[in-house]
């Protein structure tokens, strides 16, 4: 059977018409026995050929298998047997495009040429800026290419004699350093041309010594991709599809051919088939030898099986200085031993590792995910949530059914993260650790922006379409009344032909970028694993494939996050320290605080992580927490997922007592009870498949796979039938399993796990403590850790000051960068500093601060001895922090206008202190104090004097006033 060994999928941005995925589907169609998805300079597409062949692969056993049991699934003639099917393989490949114009096909036999091949692509990537590559033929030569393959292709016309002939000279020094690993590709052009061409480079082959393999170079896998084909070349190019002369396609015959056609295209050279069949026999490597390349963490001689245990059980000691209770200490031995079964303790290790070098510089971090909320994981640190909470099952994430590494993901500062990122580089070398990379996909307006540009539509009609953004892409397609609506007609062949294209692009990957913080970290070399090359940021490095394909390979990754909320705990812990001398951290806050729980209930809580949002406000009345678990619940809940399922009312009702908690079994009853018998988390989801459907824990995980957060396109419908008939087997009925099916699809959208609900609750708690107990600190954290959250400064300030926190203004003598506290007496104040003001940046405040000394007197005074720009002074009178010196706003402003930047400072100037202004003062108009609340916002995004609202009240209709007076008493009696 017939390899395809050098085809182009669209991971060859804007020129590969077909998904790699496509690609395995067709060559299964067609019978192939390989296929080598072969990008430009690029592996970036593989590992999806490489999941789909696994998906054809156990369709096909499953068949096998239910025609083992039921007979065939058709009619057979008398005496004919069907060919066993074999599902197609894929060979791992890529195509160099060198920048001395030779184009090569790499083809590793094994890992050891996959190893060389990823070098020398990242040797390329390096050099270059993101999303280019440079490599010569010198690179090659001093990289080496054993154990790879190499399929030369010549240039399509031989026929001007220079370019032949400096083409002929880079082949011979090729050929002198890989002659036996060298074939010349014989690929079609269809131009009509061919069979002179063939004769053409056979000749050439033969001048050069080397046999000719066959190749159709397909750059779709259908014809009917060709229009789209033109499309994005027309995108890559700037152009309009209509200006695309001789680069668009001639015609739809570049795609993904059969053998038997390839041979009638190649006539006398159909050889060159036979050789290619032979060659990719011998591609024997696979993408399931890159699995298990942890790093081995073995220090000092001591093995990672032992130095976990002794980590863990030192941990033990100092999480439960009085002693761990017994079934903690059972807890931890089981899970070590599952741990030391499978081979983990790396994974652990290297987690740990992470999070101890950001426990050593002071910064806040807090583990979740999968394996997180674990006894090992607390003991090592990683995360505060005791193992205690909740019923989640260790075995449920860290098992031999699943066979592939737990989740971990680490939330640190967001101010701070860098410093964790650039010292996973430096311990493990860029070498050995990079980022995962995102792959951009086209989503609605991009789609149609780019498309429609390319089709020739004017901006006019672009942006009409992109104004029915939902209603076209949630509908299927564009009705034609709405398209009428919107002053288009949809009769146009034009506009017709672009809607189906905009649609047959969706889903296309656009353009590689990085992933908000997926580590991935090896024991050997990365760039032997896979290409590495430059990210958009400075001292970034990032590799080529994403979180997916990641997971489908089994290595290791770590997420290195960012969370707003840890920068301002770990800001507010410091202030508690510094002005209360309390000591804290997330596993010491006081726990079950009955007052932290009133104000949740009465939804006090701007400002509070994950429950200052609206819809979370509305529902925590009716929840009315008074427990951890409580937040658990209330975290996972207002999501788009239980929303959609239809979870939330009945759970509020069963909560409530207004609706008797039933469950279908027994069996169930243990998965649902602790959310009163609706599935409110992705783990409960999974159980639901395995108990009531029957789910085998393969399918449970391609299930959970399906639920993945944010996943723009799920695929959990394809479980229906089989969950729905594995209910009615099990003696559910069909309206219950209905019911859970839909509930199961709403996480489609959105399914949280009990894990990661768990950690988010530990900051719910924690970020609710400190502002029922210190509103002040928390109002200065918060402020000092902008931007982030739900609120503006100007509603942070104003809830401060209703909990009783007196906020003084910015002050050119007493304020810093950050916001800061002063206590007078036993009250603490809080007193904003001068990142309130829009235009003020923390180098030029510190240059005030520093200067400041026994303090400022005038205007001139700060510009004198602090050396800050006149226009900088301005910014400051105008969020009037002169006050303090007796200064209003507008002769502030009137004196820094005074100054003018290229004036040289005057020796005697007034006295010692600065007293000298450049020109003298004018009598000025005072502000009304409307203009100055006005005045305040402009500089400074809130105001201390007054609510803007207080100057309208007195035109408010008395019905209008006594209204918002009813919705005050009410909020207040609620």
């Amino acid at each position: 059977m017939f390899s395809e060994l050098s085809a182009t999928s669209n991971f060859t941005f804007l020129t590969g018409a077909s998904h790699p995925e496509d690609y395995m589907l067709r060559a299964e169609e067609l019978g192939m026995q390989a296929i080598a998805i072969a990008d430009e300079n690029s592996v970036a597409g593989i590992v999806r050929a490489h999941q789909k062949a696994r998906d054809i692969a156990r369709a096909i056993r499953e068949r096998e298998a239910w025609e083992a049991t039921h007979g065939p699934m058709g009619p057979l003639k008398p005496g004919h047997v069907p060919p066993r099917p074999r599902p197609p393989r894929l060979i791992p490949a890529t195509r160099l495009v060198l920048s001395d114009g030779m184009e090569i096909t790499a083809l590793p036999e094994t890992r050891l040429g996959w190893a060389r091949l990823c070098r020398l692509i990242s040797r390329g990537r390096l050099r270059a800026e993101k999303g280019s590559c440079h490599l010569t033929v010198e690179d090659l030569i001093e990289n080496g290419m054993e154990a790879l393959r190499l399929i030369l292709h010549p240039p399509r016309s031989l026929t001007t004699r220079y370019g032949a002939r400096a083409w002929q000279e880079q082949a011979q020094r090729l050929m002198r350093r890989f002659a036996t690993q060298m074939t010349l590709a014989l690929a079609p052009a269809y131009d009509g041309q061919d069979r002179a061409r063939f004769d053409a480079q056979a000749a050439l082959a033969d001048r050069l010594g080397l046999p000719t393999v066959a190749s159709a170079r397909p750059m779709m896998h259908h014809a009917r991709r060709r229009k789209l084909a033109d499309v994005m070349t027309a995108i890559r190019t700037g152009r309009t599809v209509d200006d695309l002369g001789r680069d668009a396609l001639a015609n739809g015959e570049q795609r993904l051919r059969s053998e038997a056609e390839l041979r009638r295209i190649l006539g006398p050279h159909e050889g060159a088939v036979d050789r290619t069949i032979a060659l990719a026999e011998t591609l024997t490597f696979s993408l399931d030898e890159l699995r298990y390349e942890y790093p081995s963490e073995i220090a000092q001689g001591e093995t990672p099986a032992a130095r976990l245990s002794r980590l863990a059980r030192a941990g033990l000691k100092w999480r439960y200085p009085h002693g761990a209770p017994e079934n903690v200490k059972n807890m931890l031995d089981h899970e070590l031993r599952l741990i030391a079964k499978l081979n983990y303790e790396p994974y652990f290790l290297t987690v740990h590792d992470v999070v101890a070098f950001a426990r050593s510089r002071n910064i806040l971090c807090q583990g979740r995910g999968s394996a997180a909320n674990s006894v090992v994981c607390y003991c090592l640190g990683v995360t505060s949530v005791s193992p205690e909470v909740g019923t989640m099952v260790f075995e449920r994430f860290v098992s031999e059914a699943r066979d592939e590494p737990p989740d971990i993901d680490v939330d640190f500062e967001h101010e701070r993260r860098e410093e964790v990122i650039q010292h996973i580089y430096e311990r493990y070398g860029r070498h050995r650790a990079g980022l995962c990379a995102t792959v951009i996909h086209y989503r609605g307006k991009r789609a149609i922006r780019e498309v429609g540009a390319a089709m020739g539509l004017t901006q006019d009609t672009i942006s009409a379409l992109s104004s029915q953004l939902w209603g076209f892409f949630a509908a299927g397609g564009m009705a034609a009344q709405r398209m009428r609506e919107i002053g288009l007609d949809p009769s146009d062949p034009r506009l017709k032909q672009t809607m189906a294209l905009i649609h047959e692009i969706e889903g296309f990957p656009r353009h590689l970028s990085q992933h908000v913080g997926g580590f991935i970290m090896t024991e050997g070399r990365l760039d032997e694993l896979v290409p590495i090359e430059n990210a958009t940021m400075e001292d970034r490095t990032v590799i080529c494939w994403d979180k997916d394909d990641i997971d489908t390979l089994g290595i290791l990754k770590v997420d290195v996050l960012a969370l707003g909320m840890l920068t301002c705990i770990r800001k507010a812990f410091d202030l508690l320290v510094r002005h209360e001398n309390l000591d804290l951290d997330l596993a010491t806050i006081p726990p079950e605080d009955s007052r932290v729980y009133d104000m949740l209930c009465k939804a006090d809580t701007i400002g509070v992580f994950q429950v200052e949002s609206r819809a979370q406000m509305n529902f925590l009345p009716r929840m009315r927490p008074r427990c951890f678990y409580d937040l658990v619940i209330e975290v996972a809940i207002i999501r788009p997922g239980p929303i959609q399922g239809d979870m939330v009312h009945p759970y509020i009702r069963r909560r409530n007592g207004e609706e008797q908690v039933q469950f279908p079994s027994d069996e169930l009853g243990k998965v649902l009870g602790k959310t009163l018998g609706v599935p409110l988390f992705q783990e409960q989801a999974m159980q639901i498949a395995i108990i009531g459907a029957g789910f085998t824990p393969e399918e449970a995980d391609r299930l959970r796979r399906s639920l993945a957060t944010f996943k723009k396109h799920g695929n959990v419908s394809e479980f229906r039938t089989r969950f729905m008939k594995g209910m009615e087997k099990n003696g559910y009925d069909a309206e219950f399993a209905d019911r859970c099916f839909s509930q199961i699809e709403g996480f489609g959208s959105y399914g949280f796990p009990e894990s990661h609900a768990a950690s988010f609750a530990l900051l719910v708690y924690a970020s609710s403590w400190i502002k029922r107990h210190h509103p002040g600190i928390f109002a200065c954290a918060l402020l000092n850790s902008q931007p982030m959250g739900f609120y503006a400064p100007a509603q942070i300030v104003r809830d401060a000051r209703e909990h009783g926190v007196e906020v003084r203004p910015v002050d050119i003598n007493a304020s810093h960068w950050d916001n800061t506290m002063e206590r007078e007496g036993s009250r603490l104040a809080l007193r904003l500093g001068f990142r309130q003001i829009k235009g003020v940046g923390e180098e030029e405040a510190e240059w005030i601060t520093a200067a400041r000394g026994n303090g400022y007197h005038s205007v001139a005074d700060v510009w004198r001895r602090a050396g800050v720009a006149p226009s900088l002074i301005e910014r400051l009178a105008e969020a009037d922090s002169f006050a303090g010196i007796g200064l209003d706003r507008r002769t502030a402003i009137w004196e820094a206008k005074a100054l003018r930047p290229g004036a040289p400072l005057p020796l005697f100037d007034g006295d010692m202190d600065g007293e000298g202004i450049i020109e003298p003062a004018a009598l000025l108009p005072q502000m009304t104090p409307g203009e100055e609340v006005v005045e305040d916002f402009v500089a400074m995004r809130l105001s201390l004097k007054a609510h803007p609202v207080a100057f309208l009240r007195e035109v408010l209709t008395p019905g209008y006033a006594a209204w918002i007076a009813a919705q005050q008493k009410e909020v207040a009696e609620d």
